[in-house]
């Protein structure tokens, strides 16, 4: 199964979002609310840390440090298709 790689992104930390671009020219945007609860993301609710977010080698998703990160696969499914431009 195909996955679409993560090419560029830019981040919102005062909203939690995450503008992600996909290889296949998509734009999709993060709302990262809706996950800061769940206890893998929560020390994300420290926005100096959200936006540390990096693309992983290959652009196979985005890590933060070495204990958070989620796949390219997770964002295409929770992200919303946008016209924004990064």
């Amino acid at each position: 199964m195909y996955n679409n790689k993560i090419v560029k992104i830019k981040i919102f930390p005062d909203t939690f979002n995450i503008l992600v671009l996909f290889d296949n020219g998509i734009t999709k945007n993060i709302d990262f609310k809706k996950k800061l609860d769940e206890e893998l993301y929560r020390d994300l609710k420290n926005k100096l840390l959200f936006q540390q977010a990096r693309i992983d080698a290959g652009g196979y998703g985005l890590s933060w440090n070495d204990d958070i990160d989620i796949s390219e696969f997770e964002l295409w499914n929770i992200g919303e298709n946008t016209d924004d431009k990064i």
